[in-house]
């Protein structure tokens, strides 16, 4: 087995390597908790589910640690405009992340950690650095000198002359270099703060998530992923103080970032208020849908969110769905059971459209071909699907093998195809089916104002039938969700 991916570090496709035979150690910097998560972030988010899900397909056994910063100065701020405390707004925000991330099949993390969580273990690092000499006090703050560290500029291919200051980056009279970063700050007046050998103060946003990735999965763990925008300066600083700390490299074995989203021609972006949050789109659209959008394009790839762009993925996953309802109906008790999370084995071939999957994605991970192969399972799916409508027994077999392949693969891909915010959803199939079989009844008793009647009660209810040559097929629209 061979899964290559594209490392920002070397700029090129790459082979995996992870440091265990069989094991993916996998870290990803996650929100800052002090508003709704844009759908650019959520993207990433996805992404990351994904190839964590893909990497266990494949026989891995993964490890995957996602972190909040929840203390930080957009925390502090927010909460001042909204008169609770940092620790109140970070934990609603906390929850409304997690509550998005369910709604677009997004896993739990293994470990989810917390900066508030790692001071001890954060000031324990600083002070490291300090004895030796990569970083210095100047009036109650820490900074990390970035000329005494060698390596700086390596991640992110510039050199420190042609590097300038990133978002996070404040230009401060007491620094020896304007690229030097703060690794402790000194506490201001009503602002959440802990003691440390250099007075109170919290921590730096950078070396959060130098000291978590490397407790809980070890200095040189294999991926360490994020959106693009976290190249300069976060992650390029995050390198330089684990490396410089234990005098040993690699930070990661790999680094993976997702592309950027844009609305029309600028980059989805906080500071340039243009954001879509995640939170008002999901309440308009399924999960799924939008995790169809989120997938269907390379994860390095900069993509457009934009209603046209919406409407293609809503047709796209209901060609998916319409199937999974209609060979559900058809096979009845021989539907296949939806694997929670499949496995395929190192070594374990795949047959035909499985194994095209397969391929796609060992590459880098490429959706578009991913995608495309399911949509041709699922039309040679629905080849079937009406020859077993008809009464072909040879079909129905076929069927049920396409159906099970179909099933496995886009539970890989994240979609389940269930109303996982209707209670009751089995009960309504079943009313649904018997209504349409009254239908059915009335068309051939030739009653056609009864089974019209039906028809229209049906669709005002958001069920849309489509009569074929073998039987009637239906889905539930997304208005009627």
């Amino acid at each position: 087995m061979s899964i290559k991916i594209h490392d920002s570090a070397v700029r090129r496709i790459v082979q995996l390597e992870t440091a265990e035979p069989g094991r993916v150690s996998m870290y990803v910097c996650g929100p800052t908790v002090y508003g709704f998560v844009h759908v650019g972030n959520a993207r990433t988010f996805v992404w990351f589910d994904m190839i964590r899900r893909y990497l266990i397909y494949r026989g891995f056994d993964v490890t995957y640690v996602l972190n909040y910063t929840d203390v930080d100065d957009k925390i502090i701020d927010r909460a001042r405009l909204e008169k609770i405390t940092p620790e109140e707004l970070a934990s609603d925000c906390g929850r409304a992340f997690e509550q998005d991330m369910a709604a677009l099949g997004v896993r739990p993390p293994d470990i989810l950690c917390k900066a508030t969580d790692h001071i001890a273990e954060m000031v324990n690092a600083i002070e490291g650095l300090v004895d030796k000499e990569f970083a210095y006090e100047a009036d109650g703050d820490v900074f990390f000198a970035i000329e005494r560290f060698a390596g700086y500029g390596s991640l992110s291919h510039r050199s420190i002359d042609d590097l300038r200051a990133g978002e996070r980056i404040e230009p401060r009279a007491s620094k020896r270099h304007p690229l030097d970063f703060a690794l402790w700050k000194s506490a201001k007046e009503d602002e959440p703060s802990w003691s440390s050998p250099w007075g109170p103060g919290r921590p730096g946003w950078h070396i959060e998530c130098s000291v978590m990735s490397v407790k809980y999965l070890g200095m040189g763990f294999d991926i360490h992923g994020g959106g693009s925008d976290l190249v300069f300066p976060h992650h390029e600083n995050e390198k330089a103080q684990a490396e410089a700390l234990t005098a040993s490299k690699p930070f990661a074995r790999h680094w993976m970032h997702s592309g950027m989203v844009q609305t029309e021609s600028e980059k989805m972006s906080k500071s340039l208020g243009n954001v879509v949050v995640a939170h008002d789109v999901l309440a308009r659209l399924p999960g799924e849908v939008v995790r169809y959008w989120a997938l269907s394009s390379s994860y390095r790839s900069q993509v457009l969110f934009s209603e046209p762009v919406l409407h293609d993925a809503e047709q796209g996953y209901a060609r998916w769905k319409t199937f999974f309802d209609a060979a559900r109906y058809a096979l009845g008790d021989e539907f296949p059971v939806r694997p929670d999370a499949p496995v395929r084995r190192v070594g374990e071939e795949g047959d035909g459209l499985v194994a095209r999957f397969i391929e796609s994605l060992d590459e880098d991970f490429n959706s578009a071909r991913a995608f495309a192969t399911i949509h041709d399972l699922v039309r040679e799916g629905n080849k079937h699907l009406d020859a077993t409508q008809r009464g072909d027994t040879e079909a129905r077999a076929t069927l049920i093998d396409a159906t099970a392949a179909f099933l496995e693969l886009t539970s890989v891909l994240g979609f389940s195809f269930t109303d996982t915010n209707a209670e009751g959803s089995g009960l309504r199939d079943q009313l649904i089916e018997y209504l349409l079989e009254l239908r059915t009844e009335a068309r051939g008793e030739q009653a056609f104002e009864r089974a019209d009647a039906i028809r229209v009660r049906l669709s005002d209810m958001g069920v849309v039938i489509e009569d074929t040559a073998s039987g009637p097929r239906w889905r539930v629209s997304d208005e009627g969700r």
